[in-house]
């Protein structure tokens, strides 16, 4: 009778994790891609707004640019061009790390494809919204491309932070009359062109959102501004200063800033100042 009918625990674990070893899983099988030659590459970029929907056909889109790191040599240029995305799927749908969350559903996207001989250390780079020259936020990323390995889906996502600020009243270029009660009036949005209003998907209760009156470089008054949901603007009331304490105008600025997200926005424009209105006479 053999002593030993069994071969030893420890040898059947050690010839287990040999036969392991010699069995690839299915993520680790070579690519099915000739050796040698140019080979076409897909690359997908998608520029989003940070925390929000991707830069679309509303804010103007983004321009991406792929350029050779080492040679320095601009592979491929050009416009993000579609919609804004699902905004049920990228706002409120759980999700897992390597689930899609932009390409659900026809969303901007710019895609290129190239013909790459080996692996290349690229730089991608993104700027938007185009149609916001005043709020042109850039990002970059470096990264390896393989001959003949597309990254779509997602694709390659870049994150730009900021908000669309615009200040609607007064008017830029309008002059003020010296001790006038005027309402300053504000628009705040995504990069994406979202409008950031109160229990929205993007609340402006979470966010620090204020006015400014400045004489040149100093900061005279802040103004706590308020959400008016008729002009879907945020409001403030304020006394435009006396003639002779601002001779050269005042600056209205604008500043929404989000400190758990980074996004901050801003608008300025400077307004010239009339002597303030006689009182009328009486008819005679």
């Amino acid at each position: 009778m053999t002593p030993f009918p069994f071969a030893p625990v420890g040898l059947l674990a050690s010839l287990s994790f040999l036969s392991c070893l010699s069995t690839p899983a299915h993520g680790q099988t070579p690519p099915n891609i000739p050796l040698n030659g140019p080979q076409p590459t897909t690359v997908l970029v998608r520029v989003v707004a940070h925390g929000a929907m991707v830069l679309g056909r509303e804010v103007g889109g983004a321009r991406v640019t792929i350029t050779d790191v080492t040679t320095g040599q601009m592979l491929a240029t050009g416009i993000q061009q579609g919609d804004a995305g699902d905004q049920n799927q990228i706002m409120r749908t759980p999700h897992l790390m390597e689930e899609p969350i932009y390409s659900t559903r026809s969303s901007a996207a710019f895609t290129t494809t190239l013909p790459l001989q080996k692996p290349t250390l690229v730089e991608i780079s993104a700027e938007g919204p185009l149609a916001y020259p005043a709020a042109i936020q850039k990002a970059s990323t470096t990264l390896i491309l393989t001959p003949g390995q597309d990254l779509t889906q997602d694709g390659i996502v870049l994150h730009l932070y900021g908000y669309l600020v615009q200040i609607e009243r007064p008017k830029p270029r309008e002059a003020l009359i010296a001790r006038d009660d005027v309402k300053l009036r504000a628009s705040v949005r995504t990069l994406s062109g979202s409008l950031v209003r109160p229990h929205g998907d993007w609340d402006s209760r979470k966010i620090r959102l204020y006015g400014e009156i400045l004489i040149g470089d100093r900061t005279i008054e802040r103004l706590q501004m308020f959400y008016d949901e008729g002009s879907r603007t945020f409001e403030a009331p304020f006394f435009v200063p006396l003639l002779r304490d601002v001779p050269d105008g005042i600056v209205l600025r604008v500043i929404a800033t989000d400190l758990a997200t980074g996004n901050t926005g801003m608008d300025q424009i400077n307004y010239p100042v009339l002597s303030e209105r006689l009182p009328s006479q009486p008819v005679r």
